[in-house]
């Protein structure tokens, strides 16, 4: 099997994936914040999985 290469992607889904990925940091950190004043259950999986998403981004796993 091929790795998965970005640059292979129609070009509507290379545009996808640049938004989401400069998108990820600003939405990250309402989370953060939030989760330090009102820390509920809900809040630290939504914070985990953007901490999660926004690692994938920055050691180009996606």
């Amino acid at each position: 099997m091929a790795r998965y290469y970005r640059y292979r992607l129609p070009p509507w889904a290379r545009t996808w994936i640049i938004v989401i990925e400069r998108g990820t940091l600003p939405i990250l950190v309402f989370p953060l914040i939030r989760t330090r004043f009102f820390p509920t259950t809900f809040d630290v999986f939504l914070l985990g999985l953007l901490v999660g998403l926004f690692i994938a981004f920055y050691l180009e796993w996606i």
